[in-house]
């Protein structure tokens, strides 16, 4: 209002002074139409400025997302391994109930271990295996399942509430929105698989010699979920840390990619496969390596009948099968490192190809090792975490190799 005034008074006193002074009213005018004009457009921005909010997702919450999801992938590397250690000293069935809130506090006072011991020795495990067991011996074996019940409801917090603060805060695109329910959805879904996998070793089964132990197909079903969310949780994180390259697509780097992604996928089987070792004590048949005993191709290879059941029950075919896969996994491996080396491609894509090789070798050996000593616990929980390490490296790879996005 004040620039308005002076401006009308300088044009009018302007038109009355004449001709003299024509031009200096005129470049007047101009100055302040000018003035004017900067003033009215720098009120403007001062006055949208403050409402202006920063735009989400941005840069910034995607690297928070990303983050948040590659620890979520930590914690569920924490649970296949100390899973594997429940698994390896045959701790999965003291725990004969399942209840997800009363079972997060373990028994406190004698009366409440001896109840639960009690429990305990009312299934086939106790009656077959351990009627000898006492108390201490029982305590350890159920806090042993009991830490791995207790890591998984951590999983499913550390999943689950970071998902509604983000989701609040409005760090999630459309697209992010269907993936983290999809991982908090499959959370749960573990869960209670794992607790359908337990009741398996739980039953009496009257027809059967053999000793206690949970289904082989549950096993790898639990085993196979948990890989699942964990390579979900990975890609996506890695996706949201890790800028795309900016690659030629050209033949040879689409069949890199290709190439990638079959060796991947038989990495994933071969893991897959060690459930089914575990589960039926595979690992301690056959303690020869290259050959299995003194053949090859042992005699019993397909001693069930029909064909197809020797695959999944019969210990020599699933170590077997096993080995197969591992060797082919190794060769894979080999193979993507080699093709890769022909390839002008990323500092950092060919370091991740480097160690997955390097790891690939390591863990081969220590399969071998595993086998050779008869399966010592230590060993063979190292063995068991070194196929997520592998996998890890695999996805990395894809990670680097991915298409830039449109």
């Amino acid at each position: 209002m004040l620039l308005a005034s002076i401006r009308t008074t300088l044009l009018n006193g302007c038109r009355r002074t004449g001709g003299g002074i024509h031009s200096n009213g005129a470049q007047y005018r101009q100055w302040l139409v000018r003035r004017s004009h900067s003033t009215i457009t720098a009120e403007a921005g001062a006055s949208s400025s403050p409402s202006a909010a920063v735009s989400v997702p941005n840069a910034t919450t995607n690297r928070t997302v990303g983050r948040w999801l590659l620890g979520c992938s930590g914690l569920v590397v924490g649970a296949v391994v100390l899973g594997g250690v429940t698994r390896l000293t045959e701790s999965g069935l003291s725990m004969v109930d399942w209840h997800l809130v009363r079972e997060m506090k373990p028994p406190q006072s004698q009366a409440e271990w001896e109840a639960e011991f009690s429990k305990y020795q009312q299934f086939p495990e106790f009656k077959i295996m351990n009627h000898n067991m006492t108390l201490p011996e029982f305590k350890f074996i159920f806090y042993m399942e009991w830490g791995h019940r207790m890591w998984g409801r951590l999983v499913g917090l550390a999943y689950i509430l970071p998902t509604v603060y983000f989701w609040r805060k409005g760090y999630f695109t459309r697209s992010m929105k269907g993936k983290v329910l999809g991982l908090c959805g499959f959370v749960f879904f573990q869960g209670l698989l794992g607790w359908y996998m337990v009741k398996s070793g739980l039953e009496e089964k009257p027809e059967s010699h053999d000793i206690p132990r949970v289904s082989q197909y549950r096993l790898s079903a639990h085993l196979g979920s948990a890989l699942l969310l964990y390579c979900a949780s990975l890609w996506t994180g890695l996706n949201l840390l890790l800028p795309a390259h900016k690659l030629a697509e050209t033949k040879r780097l689409m069949q890199l990619r290709r190439f990638a992604k079959g060796t991947g996928g038989l990495v994933f089987l071969t893991a897959l496969s060690g459930a089914f070792v575990a589960g039926l004590d595979a690992g301690l048949v056959y303690n020869s390596f290259p050959k299995m005993g003194e053949r090859w191709v042992p005699d019993d290879l397909l001693a069930f009948s029909p064909t197809l059941k020797n695959f999944f029950e019969n210990p020599t075919t699933v170590q077997f099968d096993h080995r197969i896969l591992a060797i082919s996994s190794l060769t894979a491996i080999t193979g993507l490192y080699v093709f890769s080396r022909r390839m002008l491609l990323p500092r950092r894509a060919k370091i991740a190809i480097s160690l997955l090789t390097a790891m690939a070798y390591g863990q081969v050996a220590l399969g071998i090792s595993t086998l050779l000593l008869y399966v010592p616990t230590p060993l063979a929980a190292t063995h068991q975490s070194g196929s997520v390490a592998l996998l890890s490296l695999a996805i990395w790879v894809l990670a680097e190799l991915r298409k830039m996005p449109k």
